[in-house]
């Protein structure tokens, strides 16, 4: 049994697709690729797709992850233009590694964001941000299906910080983008509680909801301060050479 990894966006106006939206999506791209999918066991056989910490709804995302289970071989680089091309614009299959190491859903464990924050100067985005970074707790509140939870959002925020904008614009209107890198905890910090902290510490309330984009997801780098690529380690491992080869090097003569 084969195993692939892919990486997949969510853009555009399909950045408003549920989880559960996109997985009928992809389970029809795979009849349409016809691939070659394992199922699972039981009365109602499934495809074995393994999805991971997919972004919530409305927000849109550069670095979603899946794994799939083959029953016969395929290159991955073909398997990911066949998949792409069977999906909408804007769910888009952009990589895919065959799975040669354990744990992906092990090295999910961050995500960079940026969130655009239309009709809000720059200059009050900073103070806000200072006012969050200097906090030392930021309690917020989410509703869930047990009522209302608050929890401190401030522990799962490595980096939250204002970016210069670059574009052009098509209105003269302000706007300010954060970015934001936050580790994927127990409860999830996610990109609007964090907009919630900053209505609590600064009272900053942007007129209209913030465009909110995962740019990454991976491992926190201590040391660089980064998120690294998840699929890294299976590519590294495809062009290792096997213990047969080193082997076979170690005795060949010189």
């Amino acid at each position: 049994m084969q195993r692939i990894r892919l990486r997949y966006t969510k853009r555009g106006r399909l950045r408003f697709t549920s989880h559960r939206d996109f997985q009928r999506a992809f389970e029809r791209a795979l009849r349409r690729a016809e691939v070659p999918m394992a199922y699972s066991a039981g009365f109602t056989p499934h495809p074995k797709v393994s999805y991971a910490n997919a972004a919530p709804t409305g927000t849109g995302s550069e670095a979603e992850y899946l794994e799939i289970a083959l029953t016969t071989a395929r290159d991955p680089e073909k398997l990911r233009v066949l998949l792409d091309e069977s999906l909408p614009t804007g769910l888009d299959i952009v990589d895919a590694v065959e799975a040669r190491t354990t744990g992906l859903a092990d090295r999910l464990t961050a995500s960079v964001w940026e969130l655009r924050l239309d009709g809000v100067e720059p200059a009050e985005a900073e103070r806000a941000v200072a006012a969050f970074n200097a906090a030392e707790a930021v309690e917020v509140q989410r509703m869930t299906k047990n009522g209302v939870r608050t929890f401190d959002a401030r522990p799962a925020v490595v980096q939250l910080e204002t970016q210069s904008e670059t574009a052009d614009r098509p209105t003269d209107q302000p706007c300010a983008i954060l970015r934001l890198v936050v580790r994927h905890v127990t409860p999830a910090v996610r990109p609007d509680d964090v907009l919630s902290g900053l209505r609590a510490v600064a009272d900053l309330a942007p007129p209209v909801p913030a465009a909110v984009t995962r740019l990454a997801q991976g491992l926190f780098d201590e040391e660089t301060s980064t998120v690294t690529d998840p699929l890294a380690p299976d590519r590294e491992a495809a062009t290792a050479p096997t213990k047969a080869e080193t082997a076979a090097a170690a005795t060949a003569p010189a």
